[in-house]
């Protein structure tokens, strides 16, 4: 048994002062810490440091490490010259992003707090380096291929790499990712889904990334026109927009990005009980836009805060991307957004994967974030702006009650 004190505790939206936590691989009792003292004598007590904050271990929910290689390869600054340059770079960027290379990538985000993480799988190269992280992995193994001549083929390769993940141990959570509407044949799709919903795995599906995706589900027309008669010699989509949403109308999914959504699809994605993964630094950088995320607020939708892969971002650090959103969603109140950003790293997430984390409660998993502010907080209300601005590494990591 453990029990941890540290000067502040986060705890339903709110921060406590004088509170510590008893745990084992789980959390046992919070209290003061005289009382866990009396309850469990024989407890190790750790101290925080001055200024100490407790944090739920940070969850991620959209990671592509199979890219990991990347740092200035790929073109920034808007989407069809980005993906030109991922088709372009693919195979040299994949061959040169090895084990050691994604678990490096894994070790920079648990120095950020992230000890669940949601890895979106093209070819299943990381599954060993998920088995072997000490943090927890929902493996979202990536369904892709819309041209009928090969998709029996991609969707084989698919259903090998989802049984891989089912065979792993404790760690690995199996899950199905669908690339997109313009690269998902809808009779796969609908394969897909039936077996998210029957054998009731997390799914997510990249979703309205950019204006030049809206453009060709709508009219096929635009920027994607003329990349799918270079690469696959049609001008035809095979799906819009409403078959698409529709398509997961009866399993809850995990749509990323969503920046080109209308007012009237978000309605939809809300009554149909979906939730939304927001990449600010991503959609920056491909130059998509910004997510309303006031819309998801009015709308109820829940929302995850995610770093994406470093072919769209220049660090895994979740600070670095809450710092981002801060300072994106202008029209905010500045302490109740930073609230609802670092509910969008601990409780949003698990509450939309089912995660018996992302709280510090009773019977919830131990996995902390231990931090420390740079000087004592003026306002518990204020301790999570401060914690966003001032915070850039933990100071101690644990996942399972298990110090890493």
């Amino acid at each position: 048994m453990t029990i941890l004190n540290p000067n502040y505790i986060y705890m339903n939206k709110t921060f406590k002062e004088n509170v510590a936590v008893a745990f084992n691989e789980h959390i046992q009792a919070i209290d003061t810490l005289e009382n866990l003292k009396i309850l469990y004598p024989h407890a190790q007590v750790v101290q925080g440091q001055k200024n100490s904050v407790l944090y739920p271990g940070f969850i991620n929910t959209h990671v592509h490490l199979e890219f990991s290689a990347n740092k200035t390869t790929l073109q920034y600054g808007a989407f069809m010259p980005w993906l030109d340059s991922v088709i372009e770079n693919r195979e040299d960027l994949v061959a040169k992003c090895d084990n050691n290379m994604m678990t490096q990538a894994c070790e920079s985000m648990m120095a950020s707090g992230i000890t669940t993480f949601g890895a979106i799988s093209s070819f299943g190269t990381e599954l060993e380096v998920c088995e072997k992280t000490p943090q927890k992995v929902i493996f979202f193994n990536e369904l892709i291929g819309s041209n009928a001549s090969t998709v029996d083929m991609l969707y084989g390769n698919f259903l090998e790499r989802l049984d891989a993940s089912k065979q792993c141990g404790n760690g690995i959570i199996p899950a199905i990712a669908i690339h997109s509407p313009y690269a998902v044949h809808p009779i796969v799709l609908k394969h897909a889904v039936e077996i998210a919903k029957n054998e009731k795995l997390p799914i997510s599906a990249h979703f309205l990334e950019s204006q030049a995706e809206r453009e060709w589900l709508e009219n096929e027309s635009g920027d994607f026109l003329a990349f799918f008669q270079k690469f696959f010699s049609t001008s035809k989509s095979v799906t819009n927009i409403d078959e698409f949403m529709k398509s997961f109308d009866d399993v809850p999914t995990h749509f990323i990005h969503a920046v080109q959504a209308t007012q009237e699809e978000l309605t939809y994605l809300a009554n149909k009980g979906h939730s939304i993964a927001h990449c600010p630094r991503s959609n920056r950088f491909l130059g998509c836009g910004r997510l309303a995320i006031e819309e998801l607020i009015k709308l109820n939708i829940p929302f995850s805060i995610a770093t994406d892969g470093l072919s769209s971002n220049n660090s895994l650090n979740i600070f670095d991307e809450l710092r981002a959103a801060l300072m994106l969603h202008h029209l905010e109140p500045l302490e109740a957004l930073s609230t609802l950003l670092i509910e969008g790293i601990t409780n949003k997430p698990a509450e939309i994967f089912a995660l018996n984390s992302g709280k510090i409660e009773v019977d919830r998993e131990a996995d902390f974030a231990l931090v420390t502010l740079p000087d004592t907080p003026s306002s518990l209300k204020s301790i999570a702006l401060q914690t966003i601005l001032h915070v850039h590494t933990v100071n101690a990591l644990y996942i399972n009650g298990e110090k890493i």
